[in-house]
């Protein structure tokens, strides 16, 4: 069976090829011909997949991992290392951002005229802090909307509120000793279940790929950027330099081999390129963190999702940074060096706010009304953002396993086995071997 890369790389060709074929044979977003529709309902569908199993995985792997970090003695400093990792590389991320909007200057001279103001979701402080708080036992809402006296409702789920009931269930659950042990070996029990139905959905990702590729292609293409190509390549250099130069020299000054964690991240890496997604790609980071880079499943567990929601390097640091300075070059602003250190900050402290959704805009709002510069900006640089989405999405993704690879190589807990283990393309490849591996990881984080 060919390696699970070369079927991405293959399904990325195959979709960009039917993309184009649907594009240039009249395809578009609002109107999409036979082939863009298909295109859209596989694209669609195989997202749909991934993201109903995240609940359940997000649950009982983190209600799973309290259970077994209960029992290492270092689990605080693991939870407060992650946080302070998640800071620095943000801080580090966002200061490429900045740096790259004074330097190229994306909104000077576009020739664009001033937008409508902007009347889309938007983020604040109050809202992130209060949507901290579940709104039931399950994270869910919904939303309805009236089209033309028909009425449509849309479930959606907050991801942070899961982990916060998770993390209440996990803690209440240790607490309440011997009377929870059958909850917790249910717990363990169902999250194999999971992770074995998660490994069929992902094995069927080069046909999701070819449909969320050839739809990103067919409906809004590299023609779109138009007079926005130099705030594009502005973001797109920014997320390089996270990626291949920062990214490496953090692996390498841990003592890590930097081939070997490109490789071991790839797969989620691409995933969440096409995905432009980070819960979405959640199943298969996790997986690739544990079975990849040799991180402990009890910290992974608990690491991985906290990073799909608080760790964007991509949507939160280098985005925001520079969308933040387009929109200021674009209305003859100023920024001074107070401004500078408020971006910071929100990209610092506020990345929580984008649910782990494509949700960069909802951040770019909440750094400008924290700068106060025009939320009429935010219009512009919508017609651009599903393709600097894909790449921000990657980004993300790879910075979510890097961190826990990062703690528990400072920690002594990192298998270094399977860390400098050869890859052979299929992060699902041998599950029995992988279980085997994963114990006695347990094994080492305990002792």
């Amino acid at each position: 069976m060919t390696s699970f890369g070369p079927q991405i790389i293959a399904a990325l060709i195959v979709g960009l090829i039917l993309g184009l074929v649907a594009k240039y044979t009249g395809s578009t977003a609002d109107a999409p011909n036979a082939l863009g529709e298909a295109l859209q309902i596989i694209g669609s569908s195989y997202v749909a997949l991934l993201r109903t199993a995240v609940i359940p995985l997000i649950f009982f792997a983190v209600v799973a991992s309290i259970a077994n970090l209960a029992q290492v003695t270092n689990a605080a400093r693991l939870a407060w290392q992650t946080l302070l990792w998640f800071g620095i590389t943000a801080l580090i991320s966002v200061t490429i951002g900045m740096g790259l909007g004074a330097f190229m200057q994306p909104g000077a001279n576009t020739g664009q005229s001033a937008p409508a103001e902007y009347d889309g979701k938007t983020g604040d402080w109050l809202g992130f802090l209060t949507g901290l708080i579940p709104a039931n036992f399950l994270g869910l809402g919904a939303s309805t909307k009236m089209t033309e006296g028909v009425a449509t409702t849309s479930i959606s789920f907050n991801v942070l509120q899961i982990l916060v009931i998770a993390i209440a269930v996990g803690i209440a659950a240790l607490k309440v000793g011997k009377q929870a042990e059958p909850f917790l070996a249910f717990s363990a029990s169902m999250l194999s279940i999971i992770q074995k139905v998660l490994w069929w959905i992902i094995r069927i990702a080069p046909l999701g790929t070819v449909g969320l590729i050839g739809n990103a292609v067919a409906s809004y293409g590299w023609d779109t950027i138009g007079a926005l190509g130099k705030f594009t390549a502005a973001i797109y250099i920014g997320l390089a330099l996270v990626l291949f130069a920062l990214y490496p020299v953090l692996v390498r000054s841990h003592g890590l081999s930097i081939k070997q964690y490109f490789s071991g991240v790839w797969p989620a890496v691409q995933l969440g390129f096409v995905s432009r997604s980070s819960i979405g790609t959640l199943p298969l980071t996790q997986r690739v963190t544990e079975r990849n880079l040799g991180v402990p499943s009890a910290y992974a567990s608990f690491a991985v999702p906290l990073g799909a929601t608080t760790k964007m390097d991509g949507c939160a640091a280098i985005y925001p940074a520079i969308a933040a300075t387009f929109v200021a070059q674009f209305f003859g602003i100023d920024l001074g060096l107070t401004d500078y250190l408020l971006i910071a900050l929100v990209s610092v402290l506020g990345s929580a706010a984008t649910a782990g959704t494509t949700g960069a805009v909802v951040m770019l709002t909440l750094t400008l009304s924290t700068l106060g510069l025009p939320l009429a900006g935010v219009g512009l640089l919508l017609a651009v953002d599903p393709i600097v989405d894909m790449g921000r999405t990657a980004v993300n993704v790879a910075g979510q396993a890097l961190v826990p690879t990062i703690v528990a190589k400072r920690e002594g807990i990192l298998n270094m086995e399977l860390y400098n283990a050869p890859r052979n393309g299929d992060p699902f490849a041998d599950d029995s071997v992988a279980a085997t591996a994963s114990q006695s990881e347990a094994n080492s984080v305990s002792s």
